[in-house]
């Protein structure tokens, strides 16, 4: 038999070896026909761009420099950004069959979140029925049905914030995570030292920094890192003591919820009745249930609180709209009680502040969590892979200054002539008449944008009904003016601590806040657990 002389085994190691280092330089490497974007390099392509603080920054810089379609190339991945209005109406919104997607996130949701967040999950069968079972329980209907929930606990959260201004950050956090356990599970947190309100925020916030780190990223984006062993890999082990932190916490309001309504024992309207109905019919396990459940407060939770303190903030910066706003709120409402939810189609003003707070600093500066593409397709002569990332660049949209003049200022006039709730400008034909994109489009959007909105509208037209919010003053007599660019990092941000002067605005809008959360007090809950007596709609 003749073998191969060794030259002609060398000639072949040779190309096959520079046939392989060619492959890999072509990583990163951005095809021709894709959208612009910023120079590559190899293997990494734009990942050494992307900053580890304030990314939105740089996010929008490129879509000023490459236009309101661009694309970064991730290592091996590609990532679509959009910043126009039109370009998410239609990629996400028109094109929603084939873009609710979502990208492999190796540390976010196979690690920290052992495969069961709902807002991670991959387009299937599976996020369609959790996706309907939440539509079902958190519609309109509901929202309504909720608002006894939500009277209380503002009426609380009014009361700790005149007693206890200066903790305002903690008594805000305390009326949205109260919000959505009663709405969510059937019972409350009545102050701010329950052990498993703190450790929500723990939990929540390190599994943001954990998901949003550029090693995260690059994990996702060269997947062969993903085999380095565990000791190696320090973020990993962080990632999975964090889950089993979470997993107990959701598995405890689960259970307790799941026990109460199967036992009868409690009868308080909440999604948990709804979802061991659901679960009864399609037989999915506890941990997912828990899982589902924990979305919803970790999701309502945050995203309200984080808009209603970078609303305190912006009325520091921008006291002329105190002043119109108390206006219309001493005109519509008067001063003998605090505003209603039916007071909401007279408060004009009022609506424009919900919405501008949603619009002028997002929770969800980056649109939260990407898309991605479940078939290769093309948008403006550009071809779009399939498994591309795509973003919805919330904060470049929001300070498009054709879209909205002046975009840094907080101006609820913008809003002057908009009747439409979040989810009617959402779905709007016409999205120039879209308000903001902070809870996202296309089939992925908030499902519970509906008890959002009703939220804060409570929470911003009775903090403007009750207190004037001032500048405090330093040891120089100088007014202490918060920076809104100061913020958290991660997929939803939250604006760094700033101090605030809350005072009344006079003594008598104070005793009926004192008067108020003494009457619901008396007549609708236990006084030892501070816990619902009766589903409200028995009462």
């Amino acid at each position: 038999m003749a073998y191969p002389s060794l030259q002609i085994v060398t000639a072949g190691l040779v190309l096959l070896s520079g046939f392989c280092i060619h492959k890999i330089l072509q990583i990163g490497r951005r095809p021709d026909d894709l959208p612009p974007g910023p120079p590559t390099i190899p293997i990494l392509g734009n990942l050494h761009l992307i900053p580890e603080r304030d990314a939105h920054l740089q996010f929008q810089k490129w879509a000023q420099e490459y236009g309101p379609v661009y694309s970064l190339m991730l290592g091996t991945k590609t990532m679509i950004v959009l910043s126009s209005d039109k370009a998410i109406k239609d990629v996400m919104d028109k094109k929603s069959a084939i873009t609710s997607d979502r990208v492999d996130m190796y540390i976010g949701q196979t690690i920290a979140s052992g495969g069961l967040r709902i807002l991670m999950m991959k387009y299937g069968q599976t996020w369609r029925m959790v996706r309907r079972i939440m539509h079902e329980l958190l519609n309109v209907k509901a929202a309504q049905a909720f608002e006894p929930y939500q009277i209380l606990e503002n009426q609380q959260m009014m009361y700790e914030i005149l007693t206890d201004p200066d903790n305002f950050v903690q008594h805000v956090r305390r009326y949205s995570n109260s919000l959505m356990t009663t709405t969510t599970f059937g019972y409350r947190v009545p102050n701010g030292q329950d052990p498993h309100f703190k450790e929500l925020f723990e939990t929540l916030e390190q599994f943001l920094v954990l998901a949003g780190t550029g090693l995260a990223a690059l994990l996702d984006y060269l997947p062969i890192l993903q085999w380095l062993p565990t000791w190696m890999l320090s973020i990993k082990r962080r990632a999975q003591e964090n889950h089993r932190k979470e997993k107990v916490l959701y598995r405890y309001h689960w259970d307790k919820a799941k026990a109460g309504v199967l036992s009868s024992e409690n009868s308080i309207l909440s999604f948990s009745v709804g979802l061991v109905r659901e679960q009864k019919k399609h037989g999915f396990n506890d941990d997912f249930a828990a899982y589902i459940t924990g979305t919803l407060l970790e999701a309502g939770t945050d995203t309200t609180a984080n808009t209603l303190i970078w609303f305190l903030c912006a009325m520091l910066l921008f006291p002329k709209v105190q002043e119109r706003a108390k206006s219309e709120l001493d005109r519509v409402v008067g001063t003998e009680r605090m505003p209603l939810p039916e007071d909401e189609p007279n408060l004009h003003y009022i609506r424009g502040c919900v919405k501008e707070s949603l619009r002028w600093m997002s929770t969800t500066v980056t649109g939260a969590m990407p898309h991605a593409l479940l078939q290769e397709d093309y948008y403006m002569g550009f071809r779009l892979p399939k498994g591309a990332a795509l973003m919805n660049n919330v904060y470049t949209i929001h300070r498009d200054p054709d879209r909205y003049p002046r975009p840094h200022e907080f101006d609820p006039d913008r809003f002057k002539d908009d009747r439409q709730s979040s989810y009617d400008a959402a779905v709007n034909s016409d999205v120039s008449q879209r308000d903001h994109f902070s809870f996202g489009a296309g089939r992925r959007i908030c499902p519970g944008m509906h008890v959002a909105d009703r939220n804060l509208f409570l929470g911003i037209s009775r903090l403007l009904w009750a207190f004037e919010f001032k500048r405090p003053l330093d040891d120089k007599g100088e007014e202490i003016v918060p920076d809104p660019s100061k913020a958290s990092q991660g997929f939803l941000i939250h604006p760094l601590p700033f101090e605030a002067v809350i005072v009344p605005r006079d003594s008598k809008r104070a005793g009926i806040i004192r008067y108020d959360w003494e009457n619901a007090k008396m007549n609708k809950l236990d006084l030892e657990t501070l816990q619902w007596k009766h589903s409200p709609g028995d009462t």
